[in-house]
């Protein structure tokens, strides 16, 4: 039997202390592996700026031959997921 117990999930904006629901972030691949570059975790009261902060960031991002990188988007946190598994909310992309 295991002793796993899933540790909170905090937003990533400083101070702010709530629970966060969401991942900011950007399908990354290298064509071989593909994963979500994570920019940030938000609650949803601090969505808006983490976004902006996240598509400010991206073309700072520098990809060598054979790397792609999606624009950044909005996934919803579900415990016990993997990236993959995570569905991307286009709805909330538009704050």
């Amino acid at each position: 039997m295991s002793d796993f117990r899933p540790y909170p999930v905090l937003c990533s904006t400083a101070h702010c202390g709530r629970l966060a629901a969401y991942k900011i972030a950007a399908r990354w691949s290298d064509g071989k592996i593909a994963e979500l570059k994570t920019y940030a975790l938000s609650c949803a009261d601090c969505l808006p700026t983490q976004l902006q902060a996240a598509r400010d960031r991206q073309p700072r991002c520098l990809l060598v031959p054979g790397e792609t990188m999606e624009p950044v988007g909005v996934y919803i946190l579900q415990p016990g997921c993997r990236d993959h598994q995570l569905p991307r909310l286009p709805d909330s992309e538009s704050v």
